[in-house]
């Protein structure tokens, strides 16, 4: 009798194993099955009517840069993949609530650049809510441009909240008409990392000058979850040749972004924090800016230094790791008047924006 149990048990071990097995295996399957890369060179369309048609060379023109995280992260959340324990937004309710807020700080700043890192427009981690579509909504008054940054399959982790599949990107707006735009594909990872860090891209947007040039808005969001750190660097060069291409044609550039790089250089020692074990978060090497008329535009007040970036985890807390990792690059045709990060203390976002005021020489 206890022979037949003991197979019996045996047996129904070994079918669940069986069952595990072939739901990994088909999962595994799935997932190479649908990972893709977007194309490079993809054309984006224009949408909305701006004021403007053109900007004026010697006039002060404003541009504020902020990743909003996918409108999940309140001060009180950390991601599963920062160290934290969540995986998507608390709920939808949550998500409006801070995509209300990041509006409301928007609208009363009133840019002529709003440039929008990690932006979902179907994505089971901010609940399906289509947060471009919304922001465009509250800004009709500009054109606008997405591109994808990541469309990524169904991420089956953490167990007990899945993080889901994303369909998310940057969003670029301009109260000065957008002629043309295009996504560029950045280089990854070719080991399995790539599935993680997913796809990667910056979009850029020409506008034209009342001096018969352009000025080429970069909308950038470079790797962060990568086994190899010279991943980002290979984004940046790429990113900095385009540039430097356009500015010899005489254009006038500007990039504004998540270059998951610490501007500063030293972040840890200005804000007194412990920088151990960010390993993502290193300097730019001088080198990449070798023989190029570009340069980094670090926001920062010295006398009252703020982060725009929080290590998510967890809540947020003091002591907590924070860097700069937001800001711009220019061309030295370009007058910068102003640059600094805007202290929301992380309200809506593991990112503050970032603000820059210049002038096209």
């Amino acid at each position: 009798m206890k022979r037949k149990i003991f197979k019996r048990v045996t047996a129904a071990v070994l079918s669940v194993l069986a069952a595990l097995l072939l739901a990994a295996t088909a999962y595994i399957i799935y997932v190479f099955a649908s990972y893709y890369r977007i194309e490079d060179n993809l054309t984006l369309s224009v949408d909305g009517e701006a004021e403007h048609t053109s900007v004026t060379v010697g006039e002060e023109y404003t541009v504020i840069s902020y990743n909003i995280g996918f409108c999940a992260y309140t001060r009180d959340f950390g991601f599963f993949m920062d160290g934290g324990d969540e995986s998507r937004a608390k709920s939808a309710e949550s998500v409006m609530s801070v995509l209300d807020g990041i509006n409301a700080f928007l609208s009363e700043e009133d840019p002529d650049f709003i440039l929008l890192e990690e932006v979902d427009e179907r994505a089971t981690r901010s609940h399906h809510i289509d947060q471009s579509a919304i922001i465009r909504r509250a800004f009709g008054e500009y054109s606008s441009i997405f591109a994808i940054n990541y469309d990524s399959p169904y991420l089956f982790y953490p167990f007990d909240e899945p993080h889901g599949k994303s369909l998310a990107g940057m969003l670029t707006m301009s109260k000065y008409k957008i002629t043309s735009s295009i996504r560029r594909s950045l280089p990854i990872e070719d080991s399995l990392m790539k599935l993680v860090d997913v796809d990667r891209c910056y979009s850029a947007a020409r506008i034209d000058t009342d001096d018969g040039r352009e000025l080429i808005i970069y909308t950038v969001h470079l790797s962060a979850y990568t086994s190899d750190g010279t991943v980002a660097i290979r984004q940046l060069e790429m990113l900095l040749a385009d540039m430097q291409a356009e500015y010899e044609k005489g254009n006038y550039v500007i990039a504004g972004g998540d270059f998951n790089k610490d501007l500063l250089g030293n972040s840890a020692e200005i804000f007194g924090v412990d920088g151990e074990g960010a390993t993502w978060a290193q300097p730019i090497p001088d080198s990449v800016f070798e023989g190029k008329a570009l340069r980094v535009i670090a926001p920062f007040d010295e006398s009252n230094p703020v982060p725009s970036c929080r290590n998510a985890d967890g809540p947020y807390h003091e002591g907590q790791f924070v860097v700069t990792v937001d800001g711009f690059v220019v061309s030295d045709n370009v007058e910068v008047v102003y640059a600094n990060v805007v202290d929301l203390g992380f309200e809506f976002s593991d990112h503050n924006p970032v603000k820059m005021t210049f002038k096209l020489k």
